[in-house]
């Protein structure tokens, strides 16, 4: 018997028989309020964190809804801005470019190797329709591809508009480039998502032994279809 049992049997043959049972009903409570309440249970186990430098391997769960359109667009855009191009004077020799303006000249094997490359930009179609210059060829300037612990990133060096950004991949023939635009003397683009009227989308693809491009379908000025050429730069 414990001794607060006990405790009570001395005072029941002490007190009144009408007392006991209020006191009896008080040193219980008072008995279990020293007893100490059971620990809380463990918290649940948490969430393991993402691996440092994890690449993101889906576009489609980073492309915003604006880019999304364009870039199912895509087609439409290449048939537009050739038509303009060809049908529109422009600046310099398109028919020079050769596999760089064919819709359809991807290669297996897209994936371009880290380093320092040549780039240049071909603007293809008119905004203002009729009125503007059907197709612009620009010269050449420095891009990069270079390992990130994001994955692939494509950035243009030098130039008055600088586009940078991750490459994605898709399949064997196409890799998915969304980025951002650097204009003048700015700094480098911010991250994609950031400022919503620089964000842009390409579609990337070998076209040649040692050339690639970047199809932009659909940019914010000037043209309907973007392409910027690269190729390694020489050693």
């Amino acid at each position: 018997m414990s001794r607060l049992s006990a405790g009570i049997s001395r005072f029941k043959a002490r007190l009144p028989h009408a007392l006991i049972p209020g006191l009896l009903a008080t040193a219980l409570v008072a008995g279990c309020a020293t007893t100490p309440p059971p620990p809380p249970p463990p918290p649940p186990p948490s969430a393991p964190d993402a691996p440092s430098g994890a690449v993101l391997s889906d576009w489609r769960g980073v492309v915003t809804a604006a880019d999304r359109d364009r870039y199912q667009r895509r087609d439409a855009a290449w048939t537009l801005a050739l038509q303009q191009a060809r049908r529109q004077p422009g600046s310099g020799d398109l028919s020079a470019l050769g596999d760089l303006i064919v819709p359809d000249a991807a290669r297996p094997s897209v994936t371009p190797p880290v380093g320092t490359y040549r780039c240049r930009t071909v603007k293809l179609g008119s905004q203002g329709g009729d009125e503007g210059l059907g197709y612009v060829v620009y010269g050449w300037f420095a891009c990069r591809i270079e390992q990130t612990p994001a994955g692939l990133k494509f950035s243009k060096l030098t130039g008055s508009q600088r586009p940078s950004g991750l490459l994605f991949p898709e399949n064997d023939r196409h890799m998915i480039f969304l980025g951002s635009m650097a204009l003048a003397s700015e700094p480098a683009a911010r991250s994609y998502g950031q400022r919503p009227e620089r964000d842009m989308v390409a579609v990337v693809e070998r076209i040649g032994e040692r050339r690639w491009r970047l199809a932009i379908p659909w940019p914010a000025n000037e043209s309907n279809l973007d392409l910027i050429e690269l190729v390694p730069a020489a050693r």
